[in-house]
């Protein structure tokens, strides 16, 4: 049986493209003139509709979840928008392809950066780790993608860069890919094939692999990156605001600096601790990263709280769960092993260099 790829190729400027991109243009020019009245709406909601006195504490919280709520959604439906459009262009069937022929090192790079530009979450990379371990693909190469899938995406990265800006995003990006490469090529080392369940090995790969023209429009791709960001919001829409619901609470009712004795970077068992903590717990980054933001206003130190958001997106008991069905228990515990060891490491140098 033959396995159909798409390869997708350039078509004429249409009218049809014309007046999609003069629809996008409207919606950028709204999209800025929203984003720059959203302080002064939050403050006039909680200061003058509601009438709460100015550093109170709930007068601070509703004001932080006022002007929260439509940045985060305006920044993720806006750059997720652009994202999403660039990945039309991108075939991921052909960069498994691309995977499949490379060795160690390359190969664990490329399965990592694959995993961080696109968007599986742990559900969704089970199916895809089967597909690359059926295809021959190195066991430590499929780590690396497996890593860094649920650590790194469009979501976290934009959420990053509207709380923290591109530094911190880049930094998280950089991290979250390196975690990937190092613990998939340790897991590689190790020789692990024995761990994983029979099953995924005797289901029979799909052979036979042939390219398929595909012709986008213009038109086409601006339709399907609209698709996938309304998918994609309503996705996280209730972990984004019940995130910053907990944020707000943080921000207005926790005292200023009350964080930094048990979160800052004098404790140097916070790390491991914030790790230890995100375990047991089970979020998104869409709901995380508001509850990061506040945890930074009260003293906390950035490499704690970007470990402890790492462990609940990436080593979360529900994704142990998850994982059970294609490893087994000896797997799993040092899956999350060397992953969590080297969250740990990345937590203690950002707060050595930040």
């Amino acid at each position: 049986m033959q396995t159909e790829l798409t390869k997708q190729e350039k078509t004429p400027f249409s009218q049809t493209d014309a007046r999609s991109w003069g629809i996008v243009a409207f919606a950028a020019i709204l999209w800025f003139a929203l984003y720059n009245v959203i302080q002064p709406f939050a403050d006039w909601l909680a200061y003058g509709l509601l009438a709460l006195p100015q550093g109170s504490h709930l007068g601070e919280s509703l004001a932080f979840f006022f002007y929260d709520v439509p940045k985060l959604f305006l920044l993720l439906g806006g750059m997720i928008f652009v994202i999403t459009l660039f990945q039309t262009f991108i075939d991921t069937q052909k960069v498994r392809v691309m995977v499949e022929k490379r060795g160690e090192g390359i190969g664990n790079l490329m399965a990592a950066v694959f995993g961080a530009i696109t968007p599986f979450c742990s559900c969704s990379s089970v199916p895809l780790f089967i597909g690359f371990v059926q295809a021959g693909i190195p066991l430590g190469i499929t780590f690396s993608f497996l890593i860094t899938s649920p650590l790194m995406n469009e979501v976290a990265f934009v959420l990053l860069i509207g709380l923290f800006g591109w530094k911190v995003a880049g930094l998280y990006l950089l991290s979250g890919v390196t975690i990937g490469v190092v613990s998939g090529l340790i897991l590689g080392r190790m020789k692990l094939e024995r761990y994983v369940e029979g099953f995924v090995y005797d289901m029979k790969p799909r052979a036979n692999v042939e390219v398929v023209e595909e012709k986008l429009t213009w038109t086409e791709r601006i339709s399907r990156a609209w698709d996938s960001t309304k998918e994609i919001v309503g996705k996280v829409f209730w972990f984004v605001i019940i995130g910053i619901g907990i944020g707000a609470f943080i921000h207005g009712y926790v005292p200023q600096d009350a964080l930094t004795g048990i979160m800052g970077k004098s404790a140097w068992w916070s790390v491991p601790a914030s790790v230890l903590v995100g375990i047991p717990l089970y979020s998104n980054a869409a709901g995380v990263i508001p509850i990061v933001s506040a945890l930074l206003d009260k003293g906390a130190s950035l490499g704690t709280v970007l470990a402890f958001m790492m462990s609940v997106v990436g080593l979360s008991l529900p994704e142990a769960i998850i994982l059970r069905r294609v490893f087994k228990p000896q797997l799993i515990a040092v899956f999350i092993g060397v992953i969590g060891v080297a969250i740990i490491l990345t937590g203690y140098l950002f707060n050595l260099v930040m």
